[in-house]
């Protein structure tokens, strides 16, 4: 029943707000199933129907943060209902955001990373391979931002990298010497992956097309398996190593969040409670009476 106004609301987050097509397709997963059980006009929907809605989610086993997302697709839902004159009273009003306690993210200890990072060079998949983490881990780059590369967004000479993060803001983010000097083995073997569709993307697959986010999921989880990392790695984890590395060595807060592209500071001080959490551990190890 909701269909249009589902439509409707997506087109906003896409024109108005500049919503990702990910994020989107979430926003609209969540507002598909909440139409399939609520069925109702929007304006017969009241809060008793959204809370037995949540509590639905609860009684079929999703998770706190499920619906948590789900009660906040239906706060920014009921927003935009409300300024586009299609509601006149806002049920969202009369229900109680979930608090989810922030999990830190899993970090890599740098002896971890130089286990990652060694890669053997055995074949040009391994080149590239190599260029693709060393960057990721030099620039604390979006996985997302990583494979929409295109080859005239690294300077090799300047040594920097230009990403369009969230928001479509540039960013301009310098990098190292290791990840120079990969990712200019890797440009001169790069047309070898090249099939019959040439394009930009700076990182390729075996089929000549831009290298894919699973793509390379799977390849850092093998890398890990490889290097017996027990720790949950994702690409995420080398954007969290980055920014927590550069934090333990006396950058500051507000570089890092430039550097990964964060529009709230707030957003980059999970990173102090990581290096707080290392401070702990290395108390409760070597002080007399740290137990």
């Amino acid at each position: 029943m909701l269909d249009d106004l589902i439509n409707e609301f997506c087109t906003y987050l896409l024109i108005d707000k500049n919503y990702s097509k990910n994020t989107i397709d979430s926003y609209r997963n969540d507002l598909v199933m909440f139409d399939k059980c609520v069925n109702k006009n929007i304006n017969s929907i009241n809060d008793n129907d959204i809370k037995d809605y949540l509590r639905y989610l609860k009684d079929n086993k999703h998770n706190e943060r499920s619906i948590a997302r789900n009660t906040s697709t239906l706060r920014s839902f009921y927003k935009f209902l409300i300024i586009s004159k299609y509601v006149k009273t806002n049920p969202m009003d009369n229900i109680t955001s979930i608090k989810l306690s922030k999990k830190l993210p899993d970090v890599l200890t740098i002896d971890e990373i130089n286990r990652i990072l060694d890669i053997k060079i055995t074949d040009n998949y391994s080149i590239r391979n190599k260029a693709m983490l060393e960057l990721i881990y030099a620039s604390g780059l979006r996985v997302s931002e990583l494979v929409n590369l295109k080859t005239y967004d690294v300077d090799t000479t300047d040594n920097i990298v230009r990403t369009m993060g969230k928001g479509s803001k540039e960013r301009i983010i310098p990098i190292g010497e290791y990840a120079t000097n990969a990712l200019n083995s890797y440009l001169s073997i790069r047309d070898t992956f090249i099939k019959r569709e040439v394009n930009d993307y700076l990182f390729l697959n075996n089929h000549g097309k831009k290298m894919t986010r699973q793509g390379f999921f799977k390849i850092i989880k093998k890398l890990a398996r490889d290097n017996n990392i027990k720790k949950d790695m994702s690409p995420h984890t080398l954007r969290h190593s980055f920014a927590t590395h550069m934090l333990n060595n006396g950058a500051d807060l507000r570089t890092i969040q430039e550097l990964l592209g964060h529009s709230d500071i707030s957003t980059t001080q999970i990173y102090t409670h990581v290096s707080t959490e290392k401070l702990k551990n290395t108390f409760e190890s070597y002080h007399p009476h740290g137990d």
